[in-house]
């Protein structure tokens, strides 16, 4: 397999190729993780990969799901992953920036097709949260399974009160069931990163409450502008009625934003959006 450690040094040998930092590349050589990450990433329908690099995981991927779509943006990896992949028909490359591919046309491209879509990537560690919120936008992808810097897979899934907790978390949280796979020590990549990463898997819920999500993620990161400042300290200047708000929410405005369940937050702002219609 590619992520056999002697078989990716032969590609970079036979490419004269090098992990480039200026596109975040690590390249997973522990054959077992990707087998493991293909096995649990759901991919029963088609499979959206995001920065394949030499093709590790796309191969695991390509095993077991019935087409897998691989955005890769370094034209040169383009090239190798061309070759290494070769065997694997049901594998689709796109030379393209992630943050720049029209996603949406793609994820019912593939649903009308497959009849699922799911993501599966190990993650870039520059472009995680903006690739992530992306991916949150399209609800007909039912799983996603990210390999991410345990830093930020901490502050996606942190439970309220917890020091990582965040507007981050909640926002994950409240489109999604969250849970943390297994961890990934450095050394499973080349070249080694000085930190361990984790396997998140999102699981879209399939009720969510009515509300404006844009405006709700916009209220949620305003409570946690300051993290020391109370709820009501970060709120009042853009919500006026917050006081009467937090008492019809028997929330305590001493409070701050990391003491709140993302079920208080949803009833804070729908208290707060009925007060502004009255």
């Amino acid at each position: 397999m590619i992520a056999v450690p002697s078989r990716t040094k032969e590609i970079l040998e036979q490419f004269d190729l090098r992990a480039k930092k200026g596109y975040g590349q690590n390249f997973l050589v522990d054959p077992m993780i990707v087998k493991r990450v293909a096995e649990e990433a759901h991919c029963q329908g088609g499979v959206i990969e995001i920065g394949p690099g030499l093709g590790a995981l796309s191969e695991a991927l390509a095993m077991v799901a019935p087409h897998v779509v691989c955005y890769e943006v370094d034209p040169d990896m383009l090239e190798v992953l061309r070759v290494t992949l070769a065997d694997y028909p049901n594998v689709e490359l796109i030379l393209q920036d992630f943050l720049e591919v029209d996603l949406h046309a793609k994820v019912e491209e593939l649903y009308n097709q497959y009849g699922q879509v799911t993501v599966c990537a190990n993650l870039p560690y520059y472009i995680t949260t903006p690739v992530l919120f992306k991916l949150f936008q399209e609800e007909k992808l039912s799983h996603i399974t990210v390999m991410v810097q345990k830093e930020v897979g901490d502050r996606f899934a942190a439970p309220v009160g917890d020091p990582n907790y965040s507007a981050l978390s909640i926002e994950g949280q409240y489109l999604y069931h969250i849970k943390k796979l297994f961890t990934v020590p450095g050394r499973s990549f080349n070249p080694s990163p000085a930190v361990d990463s984790i396997i998140l898997q999102f699981t879209r819920k399939q009720q969510l409450p009515s509300l404006d999500e844009k405006e709700f993620f916009e209220f949620v990161r305003l409570s946690f502008q300051q993290r020391r400042k109370t709820l009501y300290n970060n709120l009042k200047d853009a919500y006026p009625n917050i006081k009467d708000a937090l008492q019809n929410a028997h929330i305590d405005e001493r409070k701050r934003g990391q003491e709140l369940s993302v079920s208080q937050f949803v009833e804070l702002f729908n208290i707060l959006r009925e007060g502004e219609q009255g």
